[in-house]
């Protein structure tokens, strides 16, 4: 633990100017951002009383070792380098709302020449139109097959349209009038669209135009005796309705607003939000955070905020915004979200009326779901903690693992051999620093060489990035080419050792893994390899494995290490597997580069379809003409010894 007084700045050096300032650690990693409109006054009060900060807040200081600011000239611009500076660089102390599931959403791609009605869940995509999130994808599902009556949009994958496009006739759906079918032309790419728009106006909250026109539509048919078409209007009317009545009326019709409600205590908080469209509760969402500092319910909200929507634009920032309590720099953020929206937005606490009863709701939800969440959370951190201390007690270890990296080998008879590397902090797995690895000098199927290389080579980076760098200084700066990277500012691939290596296998590959660390003089790394059969744990140079208990935390940290280890290489192999396979029939092909064939293959979805494909349908792939697209023919057949299908 450092002392911060070893790098206070100076008296004097601070400017008493708006701006940003980073914390960084002894290997130069920014460890927290913050803002502040008078940068002296902040950070001198980090290093005034410091037995009187946030624990956490003592703990970030004595983990840093250098801090640095930058001088900006609005509280508009300190809020948007910060937000961007977060994103950036992840810093450890820095509140991050942590979603506490993963929410679905139903999106409609409207980025495609066909637009598809789906369920989508994580990062979203530009171009795709999002409603939700829903608490379960089923609630998706029935509101969907409820709504294809009225709006029969395509729901089928893009292997699916493709596949029944070549055979000329729609699938089920199509069949049965939840799919226009605009695989086989029913309608064209241009009416599809507008089917697809009006499924989107109907989501965002423009409901009643539709009833209406489909009531005006069933009282002309039943005066011109068209009982059959007015049964199937009247049901379409019911199927609608059903699917309004799924979501709650809360405000007045044309209210546009997301309600923000909190939950804490000293250490972490809860936020929940509902998302009220057309006056109706269109979705809910749920996120927790860590507290780093002693922060007031307003500073939650300000740092929630642009979190939430500091990436979107236009309508995904509502007009009105309901809070708990209003952030300090409240004009700021509004000017900052208008900007974002393109239009006025207001952010409120409301005091009376519907509006504050709904806000109640969701501070209830709020509460419920902080308690769920530290009941898990107790649960958790005893077990990891637990696990980490019987590694630790029984690999007889100086110093608990807190990072452990886990190797493993993948291959099919030899062929397409590749490794990987996966990172579990304080018992957790840190995806951000995976890694994989294609074996170079070893041919066929031989994992023990293969670990050698693999470790030889994680390693060697290692020491070359280590020998590049400098000393730090009062800044926490290092020269180039050290640990972080000077032009992103994140940590170089292999910067950081581990405390425990862990290999997939047993004495062999450990001994393997061993020889290649030996070789390159490191003695400071913990090793050991965990073998499937009966889960032995073995370490270097003992004849005698060590045996964990079955049911005990380390035994299934290190099982879960060695697991996603081993599904982490299967993927990375299966994806190589899959581009030799296309790269090996398709290369024999005349006049295909590149682009051509990635082209053929997003076209048909893989080369067994292309294969079934003629001249006329290859020839219809942009790039591809007439003459090529029989040479590929020609080529696929000879192939396969001269038999078409």
């Amino acid at each position: 633990m450092a002392d911060p007084a070893t790098y206070r700045p100076a008296p004097g050096t601070i400017p008493e100017s708006p701006g940003v300032y980073r914390f960084r650690d002894t290997g130069g990693r920014v460890i927290y951002v913050g803002k502040a409109k008078n940068l002296r006054a902040r950070l001198n009060s980090y290093f005034a009383d410091f037995a009187g900060l946030h624990p956490r807040t003592q703990t970030m200081l004595q983990t840093a070792a250098g801090v640095e600011w930058t001088v900006v000239g609005t509280e508009v611009e300190a809020l948007q380098l910060e937000y961007s500076w977060i994103k950036e660089y992840d810093p450890r102390f820095n509140v991050k709302y942590r979603d506490d599931k993963s929410y679905p959403y139903l999106a409609v791609t409207m980025n495609e020449d066909v637009p598809r009605v789906q369920v989508m869940r994580g990062a979203k995509k530009k171009g795709v139109r999002y409603f939700g999130p829903y608490s379960h994808a089923w609630a998706i599902r029935e509101t969907v097959d409820l709504l294809l009556r009225v709006f029969p949009v395509r729901t089928c994958s893009a292997g699916v349209f493709r596949r029944q496009r070549q055979m000329g006739r729609p699938c089920l759906l199509g069949d049965i009038g939840k799919c226009s079918a605009p695989c086989v032309g029913r309608v064209t790419e241009e009416a599809h669209r507008e089917v697809a728009e009006d499924f989107c106006d109907f989501m965002a909250g423009d409901t009643a135009r539709f009833i209406r026109a489909l009531e005006k539509d069933m009282r002309a048919a039943a005066g011109e005796q068209e009982y059959e078409r007015a049964a199937r209007l009247r049901d379409d009317i019911r199927a609608l309705q059903r699917a309004l009545e799924k979501q709650s009326v809360v405000l007045g019709d044309n209210t546009d607003c997301d309600v923000i409600a909190l939950a804490d205590d000293q250490l972490e908080a809860a936020v929940q939000v509902f998302y009220v469209r057309g006056g109706r509760i269109r979705g809910q969402r749920g996120w927790v955070v860590d507290k780093v500092e002693d922060i007031a319910a307003g500073d939650l909200v300000e740092q929630f905020v642009l979190q939430m929507y500091g990436d979107v634009a236009g309508d995904a920032v509502p007009r009105e915004i309901l809070v708990p309590a209003l952030p300090p720099e409240q004009e700021a953020v509004v000017e900052l979200l208008a900007e974002h929206r393109g239009g006025r937005v207001d952010l409120r606490v409301p005091r009376r009326g519907d509006k504050k009863t709904l806000l109640e709701t969701v501070e209830r939800n709020a509460k419920e779901a902080f308690k769920q969440h530290k009941t898990r959370r107790a649960a958790d951190l005893t077990s990891r903690s637990k696990g980490l201390q019987e590694i630790q007690d029984a690999l007889e270890l100086d110093q608990a693992p807190l990072r452990i990296e886990c190797f493993d080998v993948s291959n099919l008879q030899g062929t397409h051999v590749v490794a990987s590397m996966v990172v579990f902090e304080d018992g957790l797995p840190r995806k951000s620093e995976y890694r994989r690895f294609s074996i170079k000098t070893v041919e066929g199927q031989d994992d023990v060489r293969s670990i050698n290389e693999v470790i030889a080579r994680r390693f060697r980076r290692y020491l070359e990035e280590t020998e590049r760098t400098g000393e730090l200084d009062v800044l926490g700066e290092r020269e180039e080419g050290g640990p972080i990277d000077p032009e992103t500012g994140k940590p170089r691939k292999f910067a950081y050792p581990p405390n425990l290596v862990v290999v997939d296998g047993g004495a062999p590959q450990v001994a393997a893994a061993q020889r290649a660390l030996d070789e390159l003089g490191i003695d400071d790394v913990s090793l050991c390899g965990i073998a499937k059969r009966l889960e032995e744990v073995w370490l270097p140079g003992e004849e005698d494995p060590v045996i964990l208990p079955r049911n005990s935390e380390g035994m299934y940290l290190l099982q879960r290490a060695r697991d996603e280890a081993h599904d982490f290489a299967i993927r990375f192999h299966r994806t190589k597997r899959s581009k030799g396979m296309i790269v090996s029939e398709l290369d024999a092909v005349p006049g295909l580069g590149p682009s051509r064939r990635t082209a053929l293959i997003k076209h048909f979805g893989s080369v067994k379809m292309l294969k079934e494909a003629g001249p006329e349908q290859i020839a219809e792939v942009p790039g591809i003409g007439r003459r090529t697209a029989e040479s590929i023919v020609a080529a696929l057949h000879a192939q396969d010894g001269g038999t078409g299908t």
